[in-house]
């Protein structure tokens, strides 16, 4: 399966096929209406549960020449397929939600914004108005995630509850990892614990993009150990593992050492459990322009997908378990 993006030949032959029959080979996409200001959209698609390489070659058709070359300079089977739903999902999610236009997918552009992070380069049109989506990417080999928002940022990541480390934890974390994290970390005896506990830590810190450069730092060690990860419990600041909160009671905030009474009181964070394999991070900016408490519980949508093929609304299920901050799902 797959094999044609290991010879170029037969990965340019593939493309003159489907340049032929697209229009008929996918059909259209379940139109989604946009997410009120108040919500965050989540979309994740399993990699194993794609296995038709034929739905493969169409994804591929929809990219852009660039998206093309950067899949083709990959390394290995696995990371060519993830790399490929990563943009397919970000094509067909965005395209889904434009319901009153039906825009091809194939035929959104991007473009980077001054921090490098990805954006629609939307077409001028007189006749429309775009919709201010804001999105955000993050794959595994095993899992493939693409959060959305309207008019706020949103920065995500997802990674394997499993992940193996190859050096020893608390060495590698102290590259990334805050003082105070250190300490955490240091004092859990029990290693599988700890590696659990580190894995979502890690998760939390990357999956705070939209944070980390709305500083104007880009991504470094630096910015990821100049703030720390806290768990606020009612109106008292406690740093404990996340297994022993109570999801709903709970708020993630971010402490800066460079200024230690600012916690980001602008931001709101959640951590979920997703499809039982998965840490899912998610940081999106508070909208203080609209009325309403801005402190109330996330509200979250997930589906589970195959673009083109199938969708199925996951959230309030087993398959998304809220782990840390305030999260309500719908």
């Amino acid at each position: 399966m797959f094999s044609f993006l290991g010879r170029r030949v037969n990965f340019e032959m593939n493309l003159c096929c489907f340049q032929r029959n697209f229009s008929a080979a996918l059909p259209s996409l379940v139109p989604v209406s946009l997410p009120s200001k108040m919500e965050t959209h989540l979309w994740y698609v399993l990699p194993d549960e794609v296995k038709s390489e034929t739905l493969l070659n169409q994804y591929l058709e929809i990219l852009s020449p660039y998206e093309k070359e950067s899949i083709y300079r990959k390394h290995g089977h696995q990371l060519k397929k993830s790399a490929l739903l990563a943009r397919a999902l970000v094509r067909a999610t965005i395209a889904r939600y434009q319901t009153n236009f039906q825009i091809n997918p194939r035929s959104l552009k991007f473009r980077k914004n001054i921090y490098g992070k990805p954006e629609v380069d939307w077409q001028n049109d007189d006749d429309w108005c775009p919709p201010p989506l804001h999105f955000n990417i993050s794959h595994t080999s095993s899992l493939v995630a693409c959060g959305v928002t309207v008019d706020v940022p949103i920065g995500i990541d997802v990674e394997e509850k499993q992940r193996r480390i190859k050096n020893n934890i608390l060495a590698f974390a102290k590259r990334y990892f805050s003082h105070e994290e250190l300490q955490l970390l240091a004092s859990i005896a029990d290693p599988e614990i700890q590696h659990q506990e580190f894995i979502k830590l890690w998760t939390l810190k990357v999956g705070q993009e939209a944070y980390v450069k709305a500083l104007g730092r880009g991504f470094s060690a630096a910015p990821f150990k100049t703030f720390t990860i806290w768990t606020r419990v009612e109106t008292k600041v406690d740093f404990q593992h996340f297994e022993a909160l109570d999801s709903e009671a709970s708020e993630i905030v971010v402490e800066s050492s460079d200024d230690p009474e600012n916690l980001t009181n602008n931001w709101k964070f959640a951590l979920l459990d997703l499809a039982g394999s998965h840490y899912a991070a998610i940081c999106v900016e508070k909208d203080n322009s609209i009325g309403g408490e801005t402190n109330a519980p996330m509200s979250l949508a997930v589906w589970k997908t195959i673009p083109f093929v199938e969708d199925e609304r996951v959230s309030g299920t087993g398959a998304v378990v809220a782990i840390g901050g305030s999260v309500k799902q719908f």
